[in-house]
C-alpha cells in the first residue's frame, strides 16, 4: 500500500478507538440513568407521555450501535479485510445520514423541544410540591444545576427552594424562572447543535473516504492451487536405452 492507503488504515484506527469510546460512554450514561441508585427514582414519575424511557432507550441502543460499527471498522483496518470495510463503509453511511437528519429536525424542532421539555418540567414540578418524591427531588436538582435555574417563579420562588443548585442565600433568591431559561437556551444554541451535528458528520464522512480509498488498495487474497503435486523424492535421470553401460 502507498503512503495514502497507509494514512488512511491509521486515521481509520484512531477514529473507531474514538468511536467505540463515545459509544460505550452512551451505553454506560443510560445504564446509570436507568439502573443507578440516584435516577433509579425517574421512573416512579407519573408522566403522561413515556419521553423520559424513550430516551434511555435511544441512548442504550446508539451506543452499542457507535461500539459495533467501531470494532467491524478496527477489524477491517487492522486486518486488511475487504469485506469487513465494506459492512464498515455501509454502517458508517447509514449513520452519517441519520446524523445529518437529527441535527436538521433539532435545528427546525428547537422551539417544540423547548416547550416539549418545560412541559415535562413543570409536570415534575407539579408533581413535587404534592408527594416531595426523592426522585422528582433528582430530577428538579439536575434541571437546576444544568440550567442554572429553579423553579417557576424565578426570584420570588420558596416552594422548592431546597433543589436549587448551591450558592448563597442572595444567589437563591436571585435564580430565574426555568421555564423562560429553557426556551431561550434551545433558541439561542440552536445553530451551534446544529452545528455539532454537521462536524460530527463531516468527520464520519471522513472515515467513509479513508474506508473506501484503504478496500480499493487491499489486494483480494490468492487462492490456493486445486492441485498441488507431492513428490517424496527428487527426480532420477535415467540413461537412454541404448546407452552402452561401462
Amino acid at each position: 500500500m502507498d503512503g495514502c492507503a497507509q494514512m488512511c488504515k491509521c486515521f481509520l484506527i484512531l477514529f473507531n478507538i474514538l468511536f467505540a469510546l463515545v459509544g460505550f460512554g452512551l451505553v454506560a450514561l443510560g445504564m446509570w440513568l436507568r439502573f443507578g441508585a440516584e435516577t433509579r427514582g425517574f421512573f416512579d414519575i407519573d408522566l403522561n407521555t413515556p419521553e423520559f424511557n424513550i430516551g434511555v432507550m435511544v441512548l442504550v441502543v446508539t451506543g452499542v450501535l457507535m461500539l459495533l460499527v467501531a470494532v467491524i471498522g478496527d477489524c477491517g483496518a487492522c486486518n486488511n479485510s475487504k469485506s469487513a470495510l465494506g459492512v464498515f463503509s455501509g454502517l458508517l453511511t447509514v449513520l452519517i445520514i441519520v446524523e445529518i437528519a437529527a441535527g436538521v429536525m433539532a435545528f427546525m424542532w428547537s422551539g417544540r423541544v423547548s416547550g416539549e421539555l418545560v412541559n415535562f418540567y413543570t409536570t415534575i414540578y407539579a408533581q413535587y410540591l404534592n408527594t416531595r418524591s426523592p426522585g422528582q427531588a433528582v430530577t428538579l436538582k439536575l434541571f437546576h444545576n444544568a440550567f442554572d435555574c429553579c423553579g417557576i417563579g424565578g426570584e420570588i420562588e420558596i416552594f422548592v427552594r431546597d433543589t436549587c443548585p448551591e450558592g448563597n442565600i442572595l444567589q437563591k433568591f436571585t435564580y430565574p424562572s426555568c421555564p423562560s431559561v429553557i426556551k431561550n437556551v434551545f433558541e439561542s444554541h440552536a445553530p451551534l447543535v446544529l452545528g455539532g451535528f454537521l462536524a460530527t458528520a463531516g468527520i464520519m464522512t471522513l472515515a467513509l473516504v479513508c474506508s473506501v480509498v484503504l478496500r480499493r488498495h487491499v489486494s483480494p487474497q490468492a487462492s490456493p492451487p486445486a492441485y498441488v503435486l507431492l513428490t517424496s523424492s527428487p527426480s532420477v535421470l535415467l540413461p537412454p536405452p541404448d546407452a552402452q553401460l561401462i
